[in-house]
C-alpha cells in the first residue's frame, strides 16, 4: 500500500495568507498609481486568477497606464517578502501538533509555500525529519494555487495522488487539488468564506491536533 501523504498550503491554510495578500496588494497599488483596491474587486477579479491577467484586466477598467507585468512581478515579490516575515510567528503550538499528530501516524507531511526556503527553514527545523520536509513554488495565481502545483508537490516528494490529500486554504485550491487528482481538506478563514469548498472531503477551522484527526479519518488512518 502506497504511504498516506497530506501537502498543507502553509500560506493560506496554517497563516492568513489571504489577509496579508490582500493588505500588501491594497498598499502596492495605492502607492502604484492612487487604485483603490478592496474586498469587492478582489472577489470578482483577483481571487483565483492569473496576478497578470487579472491586473491587465482591472488596470483598463481604472484606466491607469500603469504596466500590468511589472506590477505583477511586484506584488508576488511583495507578498513573498510579507511571508517569510511574517511565517515564524506562524509556525505555532497547534501546527506543529497538527504536524505531529500525522507524523505519529506515518502520515508523510509536505509543508508547501512561497516563502523563500533560506529564510524561513529554521522556524520550521524542530519538526522538520525524513517524513515532514518543506517544499517551496512560487504561484503566479492570486491566493491560490493551480492544478499542476499540487501534481508537482507529489511528483517531486515521491508521493501517489490517490493516498494524498491537499491541506487547502481557498476554495480555488480545493478545485486545483480535486483536477489534479488529490483529495482536499479545506481550512475555512473568515476572509475566504464567501468562496465555494464544495468537493473538499471535509471543511475544518484551524489546523490543531484535533482537526488532524479529521485529516486522518479522510485518509482512512486509524
Amino acid at each position: 500500500m502506497a504511504e498516506k501523504g497530506v501537502i498543507v498550503e502553509f500560506d493560506f491554510a496554517a497563516m492568513d495568507g489571504a489577509g496579508l495578500l490582500f493588505e500588501t496588494t491594497k498598499a502596492f497599488l495605492q502607492k502604484l498609481d492612487g487604485i483603490a483596491f478592496d474586498q469587492r474587486v478582489e472577489a470578482r477579479i483577483f481571487a483565483g486568477n492569473n496576478y497578470l491577467s487579472a491586473l491587465t484586466s482591472y488596470f483598463a477598467e481604472v484606466k491607469t497606464k500603469k504596466t500590468a507585468q511589472k506590477a505583477a512581478r511586484d506584488i508576488q515579490a511583495a507578498f513573498c517578502d510579507v511571508l517569510a516575515e511574517a511565517m515564524p510567528k506562524s509556525v505555532s503550538v497547534a501546527f506543529k501538533n497538527f504536524v505531529g499528530a500525522l507524523s505519529d501516524k506515518g502520515v508523510k507531511v509536505v509543508i508547501a509555500t512561497r516563502a523563500p526556503l533560506e529564510v524561513v527553514t529554521p522556524a520550521f527545523e524542530p519538526i522538520l525529519s525524513d517524513g515532514v520536509t518543506l517544499f517551496r513554488e512560487e504561484s503566479a495565481c492570486y491566493g491560490a494555487v493551480k492544478w499542476d502545483s499540487w501534481r508537482r508537490a507529489c511528483v517531486m516528494n515521491g508521493m501517489s495522488r490517490p493516498s494524498t490529500i491537499a491541506i487547502a486554504g481557498s476554495g480555488y485550491s480545493v478545485k486545483a487539488a480535486l483536477v489534479a487528482g488529490i483529495g482536499a481538506v479545506a481550512v475555512e478563514r473568515e476572509r475566504v468564506a464567501y468562496q465555494d469548498f464544495s468537493g473538499a472531503d471535509a471543511v475544518i477551522g484551524d489546523l490543531s491536533a484535533k482537526t488532524a484527526k479529521k485529516v486522518l479519518s479522510v485518509l482512512r488512518v486509524e
